[in-house]
Parts: C-alpha cells; sequence; structure tokens
C-alpha cells in the first residue's frame, strides 16, 4: 500500500490525483506508508473551534482566544491568522491587524472536555497514547494491523473523520517514523491536515529548514548558531561533532542526530501526566526582566532539588507568568539533553521571559519540568557534559544543605533577595 484515500479508505499502488473509488481528491501517495506507525495528532485552532462549533453565528468570522487588551491571544482561528493574528502575540497587536475579530475570554473547562472526548478515541486505537497538552499528542500503532485489520495510515484517516464527524472539530495527523518527524508532519498541510514523512527521505528534507526547528532551539541558540555558520538543519546535519559539542555544549550530538531525522524516544503515557513545579505569588506586581529573574532562580533551585530527589530528569521546560487580570500564560520548551539541574532550567527559563513583551506586569511567576525519564539515562550523551558537572555541584550543594541547614550555601541571586 502507498496510496490512500481520506475519505473511503481505497488502497493501491499508484499515485492517484483522485480516488478511483469514490472520486475524492482527498489522496496521499507515500512509498513508505504501509510501515509507518507513528503518528501526531495535532487539533487545528483549538479553542477557537470549540468556541466557533458551540456558538454558530461565529463560524464565518475571525474569532481570537485570549485575554483583554493588555493580554495575549492564545489561540487565534485560522480567519484571523489570514489577517497576521497569531498565537502569543499581545492582544492590542492582534487587533490592530485583525480589528474586526471577535474575542472570546478562554473557557478551560470546556476545552477539556473536548480534550477528553478526542483523547479517549485514541486510546481506543493504542494505549501508547502521549498527550502533550489539551489538543495534541503522539501515537505508537505500532503492532495494532491485526487488532484492528487495517495499517496505521488507514486507522488514522479513520479516526480524522470520527472526531469530526462525532466531535465536529477537525484535526491534523502526522504520520512518520519516529516522534520529531511526526510532529513535523502535522504541521505541513493544516488544517485538516494529513502527511507523512518517511524514514529515507528525512535528511533531505529537513536540509533547507531553519534550526529553530529543530527541539530545545530557541532564539538564543539560533543566535549562537548563526554566528558559527549553521542556520539550516543541513548545516548541522554536515557539521563535525567536535565543532558542534563546542558551539553547543551537551545538547551537540543530540541535535546531530535529530538534523539527520533520527530520533529514538518512545511514546511514554505516563511522561506527560506528570509535573514538578514551583511558583510564587509576589506582594507587589513586577515588569523589571531582572526583578522577574531573581524570583525565578529558587523556584528553579526548589523544582531541580525535587527531581533529584525523586531520581528523574526532565526532557520540557516550563514558564508560568500570570498578570495583574489574572490571566496565566505558559510558555514551554523542549530541551536538548534531560536535566535535573536548577542551572539549565533557569538557563531555559530566563530565555522564555526574555521572549516575552517587554514592560508587562506579573503578579505570579513560576517554574517547571515535565516528560520526565529517569536520571540515569539522561546524561548518558556523550555531550552531556556540561549537565553533568552543574549535576555533581548541585548534588554536592544539597549534602551540605542537608547537613548543616538550608543558609550553608546560598546563591548571589538568593542573597539579593535577602
Amino acid at each position: 500500500m502507498k496510496a490512500l484515500c481520506r475519505d473511503c479508505d481505497w488502497t493501491g499502488e499508484a499515485k492517484a490525483p483522485r480516488c478511483p473509488s469514490c472520486g475524492s481528491p482527498r489522496t496521499i501517495f507515500h512509498e513508505e506508508l504501509a510501515s509507518l506507525s507513528m503518528a501526531h495528532l495535532d487539533c487545528d485552532a483549538f479553542y477557537a473551534s470549540v468556541e466557533k462549533r458551540d456558538d454558530p453565528t461565529i463560524r464565518d468570522k475571525p474569532v481570537i482566544v485570549g485575554g483583554g487588551k493588555r493580554g495575549v491571544v492564545t489561540t487565534a482561528c485560522y480567519i484571523a491568522r489570514m489577517s497576521g493574528a497569531r498565537s502569543a502575540m499581545p492582544m492590542y497587536k492582534a487587533l490592530k491587524l485583525c480589528p474586526d475579530a471577535v474575542v472570546i475570554k478562554p473557557d478551560f473547562a470546556k476545552y477539556k472536555t473536548a480534550s477528553r472526548h478526542i483523547m479517549g478515541k485514541l486510546e481506543a486505537l493504542t494505549p501508547l497514547v502521549q498527550p502533550l497538552s489539551l489538543d495534541e499528542a503522539w501515537i505508537d500503532l505500532s503492532g495494532t494491523e491485526r487488532l484492528h485489520g487495517a495499517p496505521p495510515a488507514v486507522m488514522l484517516t479513520r479516526l480524522q473523520r470520527e472526531i469530526e464527524a462525532e466531535i465536529n472539530l477537525t484535526v491534523s495527523i502526522g504520520l512518520a517514523p519516529n516522534k520529531f518527524l511526526a510532529k513535523i508532519a502535522s504541521e505541513l498541510d493544516k488544517p485538516r491536515g494529513y502527511s507523512a514523512i518517511g524514514a529515507a527521505e528525512a535528511k533531505d528534507f529537513l536540509a533547507g529548514k531553519p534550526v529553530s526547528i529543530l527541539p530545545g532551539v530557541g532564539p538564543v541558540t539560533v543566535t549562537a548558531l548563526a554566528s558559527e555558520g549553521f542556520r539550516t538543519v543541513g548545516d548541522i546535519a554536515a557539521a563535525d561533532l567536535k565543532h558542534l559539542a563546542k558551539v553547543l555544549g551537551s545538547s551537540g550530538l543530540r541535535l546531530h542526530r535529530l538534523a539527520q531525522g533520527q530520533d529514538a524516544r518512545a511514546v511514554d503515557p505516563d511522561q506527560s501526566r506528570k509535573t514538578i513545579s514551583a511558583e510564587t505569588t509576589f506582594n507587589d506586581d513586577l515588569f523589571k526582566r531582572e526583578d522577574l529573574e531573581d524570583q525565578l532562580w529558587p523556584l528553579c533551585e526548589r523544582v531541580a532539588k525535587q527531581a533529584r530527589a525523586e531520581g528523574v530528569a526532565g526532557r520540557v521546560a516550563t514558564l508560568k507568568l500570570r498578570t495583574p487580570d489574572f490571566k496565566v500564560h505558559t510558555r514551554r520548551r523542549t530541551l536538548a539533553v534531560p536535566t535535573q539541574t536548577a542551572r539549565t532550567l533557569f538557563q531555559v527559563s530566563r530565555e522564555l521571559l526574555a521572549a516575552e513583551p517587554g514592560g508587562t506586569y506579573y503578579r505570579l511567576i513560576g517554574a517547571g519540568l515535565t516528560e520526565f525519564v529517569p536520571a540515569e539515562g539522561a546524561a548518558d550523551d556523550f555531550f552531556a557534559g556540561d549537565e553533568r558537572r552543574a549535576l555533581k555541584s548541585e548534588t554536592a550543594i544539597d549534602a551540605l544543605r542537608g547537613k548543616y541547614g538550608s543558609g550553608a550555601v546560598v546563591t548571589g541571586r538568593a542573597l539579593k533577595q535577602r
């Protein structure tokens, strides 16, 4: 099977612009279609789509879900995106670009209900479902063909149609040999997309893409890479590993593997359900970046200490911010190497904070780790030396504080707060 109709499940061996069975133009052709079993499902403009589903009067209008004029856009529907509005954009800017938008405050109880219905359908196909958020998940359909009487590619088209017919929401699906490629594939043809990336084409497919497409590569890393001549994924794939390690430190080898289209991470149903986090509410709202960072550091220390105590390392760092109007903004970044150190968590959280609009007042800040792996496997990466050194230092500090009290070792930032 190399060809598949998304509307009637016809399968064939030759590319067909229209399905020879039902006449639909929604056909997909891929040389590896029959062998791919890792998928990423992403709901299309989820919050806005739920609002449109529940209120037919706004279905053909631009819709933005988010806070007040001082807030940010949580989700913009595809009509609003045509005007330039997008997620995480300041609301005032989005409304300048799309002044006719219908603005709706988030209703997370409603979104969670819709999410549970969708995730329930995924879990009916396989127990190997790893939610990333309310509106996206990885799915491993390996070994399910005999159970369902159809290969994963066919089961996913049926799933897509069921969600649309029964829940009245659309989703996009990416099919690939691993998690990294599946997530990229799900973004290729939104909304109502269905795309596949095979192992044989992965390296060439990725070569011309910007380095920012790689997990864990944020603005600061993009700048550092560009200064060394690494602007595309192909540049990373062709790089000398020693030089790459010098530029990227502990993340070099992992990013090099991803640039080759390789990703050995397994779908873990339990991984995304656990979070270690800490937060603090200020006596007075803060807006200066330095003041916010001073509050952030001890939170990172608390989270990292708990991760070390539980013997786990997190692959994803999260930053939580709450504005004076009680709107919560959560930012996350996948790390190149799983961490259980305050140094790494603070560094990434600091970069996420720096990307937020300047001058914004906040009443709360929080830091967290999620998507855990056993700590003993986190430092197996040959280039995880920086992380190992930080871990050794922080473990020693844990021991000193345990013996002599929490004030035995105090960081410079903690002294500033005192």
